[in-house]
């Protein structure tokens, strides 16, 4: 059941954020290995982008991935979420007094994270090459044409295998489990805090609020930079025998990064990884707390 919740909870999330992260990995795409002000700027900002994206593809463009973002949703964050509540029930993690030991939840949330987005790596490849297309008038990285959804399956595995499902499966475990240790740490420590402080109580809606935007502020600064090079090497095109056709690996993509576009390269859609990951950190946490309570309460009345 707690993976159950887990699913339930993270695909109401993603229906609501989905349009975000389309705005994300269109900017962090854009410029791709170009300095500052030798390329064209197509999204300005976010609200820029929103336009943009409405204007050539639609108001649905801005749903595009959306089915390879929900099943991504329901293996990646049934499994991170179902596990992690196995941990916190079990009390290795927990103190006496309700709270969480800071260590073992680091170690937990990026333990789960990292399970859970290698597991989900194929639906986030597709997710990323679903969103990536667009019209040519605001197109930026490479565009893989896929039809849909089963037309990229088919069409990936059918060219390089069914290890071409899982090719850039690397980028997702300092992606996922740095994103998922600072989210799981920072929310559960935020709802001691204003527990301790007799501010608000562990099972308020203000508690699980406080503790998700505070959570997507500090994800939203870890994470950006594995980010980045996760959707750069995610949607980079690949030569005849499924190689990388810009970059052979993590560490080729720093140096690449680093050297063409500098620093502020690995932050690129900051704000809409911010936009994006406060919002879907509320809704998914006040879900997952919510659907978490009303499965106890039942449980206690059976």
């Amino acid at each position: 059941m707690e993976f159950a919740i887990g699913a339930v909870a993270a695909c109401g999330a993603c229906l609501m954020s989905n349009p975000m992260d389309v705005l994300k990995t269109r900017m962090q795409l854009q410029g791709e290995l170009r300095a500052r002000g030798h390329y064209v700027v197509v999204y300005k900002n976010i609200f820029h982008a929103a336009y943009a994206v409405a204007k050539a593809d639609g108001i649905l463009g801005l749903q595009k991935g959306l089915a390879p973002a929900l099943f991504y949703q329901v293996v990646m964050n049934g499994i991170r979420f179902g596990l992690y509540r196995r941990v916190l029930d079990s009390g290795v993690i927990s103190r006496d007094d309700g709270s969480v030991s800071p260590l073992g939840c680091v170690v937990a949330g990026a333990g789960v994270g990292v399970i859970g987005g290698f597991i989900g790596s194929p639906l986030y490849l597709i997710k990323i090459h679903l969103q990536t297309q667009a019209a040519d008038s605001i197109a930026v990285g490479h565009q893989h044409k896929h039809q849909g959804f089963l037309s990229a399956v088919y069409s990936i595995s059918s060219k390089e295998g069914i290890r071409g499902l899982w090719r850039g499966a690397s980028t997702s475990i300092p992606r996922v489990g740095v994103g998922s240790a600072s989210q799981l740490f920072t929310f559960s420590k935020s709802k001691d805090w204003l527990d301790h402080y007799e501010l608000y109580s562990r099972d308020s809606w203000q508690s699980t609020f406080f503790g998700a935007m505070t959570s997507g502020l500090v994800i939203s600064t870890c994470m950006s930079p594995f980010d980045v090079i996760a959707t750069r090497i995610y949607n980079q095109g690949v030569d005849s025998k499924g190689r990388g056709m810009l970059y052979s690996g993590i560490l080729d993509c720093i140096l690449k990064i680093s050297k063409s576009e500098g620093l502020r390269g690995f932050y690129k859609g900051w704000s809409a990884i911010y936009f994006r990951i406060g919002p879907h950190s509320f809704f998914n946490l006040i879900f997952w707390d919510f659907l978490t309570r009303l499965h106890k309460k039942y449980e206690k009345k059976e």
